[in-house]
């Protein structure tokens, strides 16, 4: 489906982002992976990558650093002469009641879901334009559709992004280019892994389909939206929830 291609996924060295890169090369995309510090899982996922006979480089930048994504996009454009696909994906939560958040915590959360996606955007953008294509895969989050408590940060951000997602859609439109977020509800990832107990019975008893989800229940709608099979469809929030937020 992506024979051929070259996809750009931000924190990709685990979780949603690992599945994604890995997926991608299943389907035939060169891989630039990017990570922020944990080089040796980045290095593991590089494997997974080649593994399936692509082309895989790695690539550290904290994507919240405006000048450093703009180098990061540079180098990454000559290594592979073109960026198809691009999926922004580095995230963090910090979550607190607003009683509780700090200016520091609340500015990280910001600077990382959604600067860093704006960054990544902005500066792949003349390239986008110059090929009159590509695609944009934004992971946004549930929280960022319904609002979620102690989550006053994240779901902001994820708010945020999604009002991206769609503007950048209605921007590039005319250049063929195609920009969609995910919308993730409960998925196995790191970043939930601290959920245990009776508030995750709670949280996965609220899921009609009864079950938490799995990084690759992501992934395989990115290599979905990345496809030809997907090049009429932009500026759209997809929920990949288990349907939680029927």
């Amino acid at each position: 489906m992506l024979n051929g291609k070259t996809a750009l996924i931000t924190g990709a060295s685990s979780g949603i982002g690992k599945a994604i890169a890995i997926d991608m090369a299943k389907a035939g995309a060169n891989i630039a992976l990017n990570y922020y510090k944990d080089r040796e899982c980045a290095e593991e996922v590089c494997e997974l990558v080649k593994a399936e006979g692509v082309e895989c480089k790695i690539y550290e930048c904290d994507v919240a650093d405006f000048t450093k994504t703009k180098e990061l996009t540079d180098t990454i454009l000559a290594d592979f002469s073109q960026v198809d696909i691009l999926v922004n994906n580095a995230g963090i939560a910090r979550d607190n009641p607003i009683l509780r958040i700090t200016e520091k915590d609340y500015d990280d959360v910001m600077d990382i879901n959604l600067k860093g996606s704006f960054n990544m955007i902005k500066h792949l953008y003349p390239a986008f334009m110059k090929q009159r294509s590509g695609t944009i895969i934004n992971i946004a989050s549930v929280c960022g559709v319904r609002g979620w408590h102690w989550q006053a940060s994240y779901a902001a951000s994820k708010g945020g992004l999604i009002s991206l997602t769609k503007t950048v859609a209605k921007e590039l439109a005319s250049r063929g280019v195609t920009c969609n977020a995910i919308a993730p509800g409960f998925i196995q990832t790191a970043m939930t892994a601290a959920l245990k107990g009776d508030k995750k019975d709670e949280l996965v008893s609220s899921i009609p389909l009864s079950r938490v989800g799995a990084p690759t229940d992501v992934s395989k709608l990115a290599v979905f939206l990345a496809s030809e099979g997907a090049s009429y469809i932009t500026g759209e929030v997809i929920k990949v929830d288990g349907g939680l937020c029927i």
